[in-house]
């Protein structure tokens, strides 16, 4: 179970996320750069009022984006991380976030579209 005192040991975990992040919105044909950094993270601990879990959420703020990352007691991960940019195919449509999920050795993901009023 994740915890905020154990935060500095989970480097390649935290980095794998952010790499997932960003493939994800390079599977798109876009780019955000070096975006998200596993160091710009800031993290609180959370309890599940009904499990009484404690689960480790991470929240990215300050930039030109803004992100959470959480960190279930089971070993789950779900991260969702701004892109807000014109998708490159879609004309009508831009992409708000990417999305990622699973466990660490199998993250998987996708973006959030919005459609663009008429």
């Amino acid at each position: 179970m994740p915890r905020l005192a154990e935060v500095s040991t989970m480097t390649a975990q935290g980095e794998a996320v952010c790499a997932a992040l960003r493939r994800q919105v390079e599977k798109l044909g876009l780019s955000i750069g070096a975006e998200p950094g596993w160091s710009a993270l800031s993290f609180v601990e959370t309890v599940d009022p009904f499990s009484q879990e404690v689960s480790l959420i991470g929240t990215w703020r300050g930039g030109q984006r803004y992100g959470t990352v959480t960190f279930f007691p089971d070993g789950r991960i779900f991260a969702e991380y701004q892109v807000l940019l014109p998708h490159p195919r879609l004309a009508d449509s831009y992409v708000e976030a990417v999305q990622v999920w699973g466990q660490p050795s199998e993250l998987r993901g996708d973006a959030v579209l919005v459609e663009l009023p008429k």
